[in-house]
This record gives C-alpha cells, structure tokens and sequence, in this order.
C-alpha cells in the first residue's frame, strides 16, 4: 500500500509539472505569434513628460501598442538640441499616416501618460517599421503655472484700478458724478419720454442737415 501511495504521488507531481510546461509553452506561443505580428516606429520629441517604458500607445483613442524604449539622442547629432527618442511597437494590422499628429496625453488630471495617434488622412503614405515621425511636445506643468500665476497678477491689476475709480467700471461704482448725471438723464427722459424716439433737427447727423431744403 506504501509503495502504490508513492507511485501514485509520483504520478499526479509528474502529471502537474507536465501541465505546467504545457501552458507556458502555450502562452510563449502566443507572445511570439503576437510580437511576429508588430512593427516598431520611433517618434522624437523635444520634451515627453514622463513616458515611460511599458506607456500605452493609443491610435485615435484605441490601445494599439506601448511604448519599448525611451532614450536621449546625442545633442551632436541635432545640432545641440535636446531631443528624446521614443520607441513604440504597434500592432501589425494598424496603419498609421504620416500626416498624424502625436502628442503625450494623459489619464486623468494626474493619472499616467501615455502617447496619442491622432490619425492623419493621407493613407497612401503610412509609417512602415523603424520609420521616424516628429510628435508635439506637452507643455509643462511649470509653464502652466506660470500662465496661471500671470493671469492672476493682470485680474489683482485690474481690480486695484477699479478700486481706485479707474476706468469705465472704477467710475461707475466710485464716481458720485457719474450717478448724478444718470440720474439726471433718468428724470429728463421721464418728463420728455419722446426724446427716445425722435431728434431734433440740431442732434441730426451732418449728412441728413445736408438734405434739408431752405426756403
């Protein structure tokens, strides 16, 4: 009975590993079948924003890819000009123009990043493997900042004039004279409503005096 238990162990260990083997071979399969079946396409950038190996690569918003490899370009090699290389694999089925525009995007407000295909129209010239496109480089988040910060200074600016009684708005709601004068139109229009309607012949534009015949 002791040995039958062994035996038997031994057969269900072996039967276990098999299977093991098997699905792995199955899922290696796979990946060659699907590796054999893409092409890789570089895209230079000035500034990428935090891709990074591993990256979605999105084609008019659809999962086409990811991104392989993300490098520096020697600076001798463009004229000293900072570059970066990124290296995206797509699938074999997905033709990219090179009119398309590509951008980094991201998920979310603060998710991850990722590169976005918009698809160009000029289908009779696609990229093919290791062509190269340029991508428009993201701003970054200091310079929308500094935006930001900018528009506020010129709004403190304003609202400082406007508390001085400067400008249109600033006399309206500090200059007591503006609001005598309104006020003195109000109670001229409400005793002669009929100046609203017509004009006397010294409030007419010089081109309908010219047409006034004398007598």
């Amino acid at each position: 009975m002791a040995e039958k238990s062994s035996l038997e162990v031994k057969v269900g260990v072996f039967v276990f590993i098999s299977l093991i083997i098997f699905a792995a071979f199955v899922l290696l399969i796979g990946d060659f079948r699907d590796l054999s079946n893409r092409y890789s396409i570089k895209i230079i950038f000035g500034f990428v924003d935090g891709v990074k190996v591993g990256s979605p690569v999105r084609f008019a918003g659809f999962d086409v890819g990811e991104v392989k490899d993300v490098d520096m370009i020697d600076p001798s090699l463009t004229n000293n000009n900072t570059q970066v290389q990124v290296t995206a694999t797509l699938k074999g089925h997905v033709r990219v123009p090179k009119d398309s525009q590509v951008w980094v995007n991201t998920l979310g407000l603060l998710g991850e990043k990722y590169i976005e295909i918009m698809p160009g129209k000029d289908y009779a010239n696609v990229l093919r493997n290791q062509d190269t496109i340029i991508g428009r480089d993201p701003v970054a988040m200091h310079a929308i900042f500094s935006s930001v910060y900018s528009v506020v200074d010129d709004l403190k600016k304003i609202a400082d004039k406007i508390s001085q009684g400067e400008g249109t708005i600033g006399k309206l709601l500090y200059d007591d004279k503006v609001y005598t004068d309104l006020e003195a139109f109000v109670e001229d229009i409400r005793k002669y409503p009929w100046k609203l309607l017509y004009r006397t012949k010294e409030n007419k534009p010089p081109h309908e005096k010219s047409n006034i015949r004398t007598r």
